[in-house]
C-alpha cells in the first residue's frame, strides 16, 4: 500500500475532489434507488454495491491514466477521434433506446450499455487539445488555423445531436471557450456561434409559436416538426419558458419540493421523499436529491468541489510549459464543471430540462468510467508539472 501511494502524483486537492465526490455518489445512489429496485426486484444494497465496484474500477482507471505521460495520449487523439465517428453513425442509426433517446451500444457478452458520445466527448478534446497545440502560428489564419478546429468539432456535435441535443450544445460551446483561449480568431468564433444559434432560434420560435397562452398548452405540431425527438425538444422549451404561466413539468415540480424540503441542513442522509416522485433521481435530478438530504449546505459544498477542481486545473495550465498538456488540463476540467454547472442548474430550474448527468455523482456508467479516464489525463499533466518543478528545485538548491 506505501508502495501505491509513493507511486500516486499529481495535484493532491484533485485527488481530494474526487474521492469526496465518488464517496457522495455511494451515499446519494444507495438512498434514491429505492423504486428502482422495486421495479427490477432487487435490493437497494445492490445498486451501492454496484457503485461501490464501479468506484473501484473508476479510480484503478484514474490511477493508472495519471502514470502514463501525457504526451502519449496526443498521440492516440487521432485514433480515437478516427474510431468515434463511425461508433455515433452507428448509434445513430442502430443504437439501443433508453429513455426515448438512441444514445447507446449494447456491449454483447456483457449485457451492458455504453454511451459513445462519452467516448467522441474525451476523443474530441484531445484532438483540439493537439491541434491548438501544433498551430499556434498560424492560429489566426482561416484554412490553416480555423478550420482543422471547427470540422471535428462540427462533424461530433453533428453526429450527436438528433439523440443528445443538449450534450451535443455542451461540447460546442465548450470547444468554443477552448479556441478562445488558444488565440483563434474571434471573428472566426463568432460567426460559428452565430450560425449554431440558427436552429437553437429557430427551434425556439417554434415552440413559443406553437404554444397555445390562453389553454397553456402545446399546439399540435405538424408531421415535418414530429420526427425524432424534435417534439421532446419543443416540449421542453414550452415547459421552461412558460413556467410562471402553467403548472411546472412534473420533474422540475418534485425537484423543487425537494429544494424546498431540504432547508439549509436537509433532512439528512436516506430521508429522502422526493425519491419516490422524482424520475431518475439517481442521475439527472440527483443534486435535488442531495440539497434536500444535506440541504442548501451539502449543495453548496457540491459546488464549492467542482469549483475547486476548476480552479486547480487552471492552476496546472498556467504551470504546464508544453501547449499540449495546458490546453488538455483546461479541455477535460471545463467539460467536466460546465456539465456539472448545467445539471445543478437544470436541478433548481435555471435551465431546461437536459437530461445531463453530475459527474462522479450520477449512478454509474459509461459517463462514470470516462469521467475518470479524463481526471485520470488531468493528473497525468498535474504529474508531470509536479515533476518538472521538483527538478527545477533541485537545480535551484544545487546553484545556490
Amino acid at each position: 500500500m506505501q508502495g501505491l501511494l509513493n507511486k500516486t502524483r499529481g495535484d493532491k486537492v484533485i485527488w481530494a475532489v474526487v474521492i469526496l465526490l465518488a464517496l457522495m455518489s455511494m451515499l446519494v445512489v444507495y438512498s434514491s434507488t429505492g423504486i428502482l429496485a422495486y421495479r427490477a426486484s432487487v435490493s437497494t444494497e445492490s445498486f451501492l454495491f454496484k457503485q461501490f465496484g464501479l468506484t473501484v474500477v473508476g479510480l484503478i482507471i484514474i490511477y493508472f491514466a495519471h502514470r502514463i505521460n501525457y504526451t502519449l495520449y496526443s498521440r492516440a487523439a487521432l485514433l480515437l477521434f478516427i474510431i468515434s465517428i463511425p461508433l455515433l453513425v452507428y448509434t445513430l442509426f442502430f443504437g439501443a433506446e433508453i429513455n426515448e433517446g438512441s444514445r447507446w451500444i449494447m456491449l454483447p457478452i456483457v449485457d451492458l450499455s455504453f454511451q459513445t458520445s462519452d467516448l467522441a466527448k474525451l476523443a474530441l478534446f484531445m484532438y483540439l487539445s493537439r491541434q491548438l497545440s501544433r498551430s499556434q502560428d498560424e492560429i489566426k489564419d482561416l484554412k490553416k488555423g480555423f478550420f482543422p478546429l471547427i470540422i471535428p468539432v462540427g462533424i461530433i456535435c453533428l453526429l450527436i445531436a438528433p439523440a443528445n441535443l443538449s450534450t451535443a450544445l455542451l461540447i460546442g460551446a465548450t470547444s468554443m471557450l477552448l479556441m478562445f483561449i488558444g488565440r483563434v480568431n474571434l471573428k472566426h468564433i463568432a460567426a460559428t456561434i452565430g450560425l449554431a444559434l440558427i436552429p437553437v432560434v429557430l427551434l425556439v420560435g417554434i415552440a413559443v409559436g406553437y404554444y397555445d397562452k390562453q389553454e397553456q398548452r402545446s399546439k399540435e405540431l405538424p408531421a415535418v416538426l414530429s420526427a425524432g425527438r424534435i417534439p421532446t425538444w419543443i416540449k421542453r422549451i414550452q415547459n421552461f419558458t412558460y413556467a410562471d404561466k402553467q403548472e411546472s413539468a412534473y420533474q422540475v415540480q418534485q425537484a423543487k419540493i425537494a429544494i424546498a424540503k431540504g432547508g439549509l441542513f436537509g433532512l439528512g442522509p436516506g430521508n429522502s421523499q422526493a425519491r419516490n416522485f422524482l424520475p431518475h433521481p439517481y442521475s439527472d435530478f440527483i443534486y435535488a436529491i442531495i440539497i434536500e438530504e444535506y440541504g442548501l449546505i451539502g449543495g453548496a459544498v457540491i459546488l464549492f468541489l467542482y469549483l475547486l477542481l476548476l480552479f486547480r486545473s487552471i492552476n496546472i495550465f498556467r504551470k504546464c510549459p508544453f501547449a499540449f498538456g495546458a490546453f488538455l488540463a483546461l479541455a477535460l476540467s471545463f467539460t467536466l464543471v460546465i456539465q456539472a454547472l448545467v445539471n445543478m442548474a437544470v436541478n433548481v430550474n435555471l435551465f431546461p430540462v437536459t437530461g445531463v448527468p453530475l459527474p462522479l455523482v450520477s449512478k454509474g456508467g459509461s459517463s462514470f468510467v470516462f469521467t475518470c479516464m479524463a481526471i485520470g489525463i488531468l493528473l497525468s499533466v498535474a504529474r508531470n508539472v509536479e515533476k518538472m518543478e521538483g527538478k527545477q528545485k533541485e537545480v535551484a538548491a544545487a546553484t545556490e
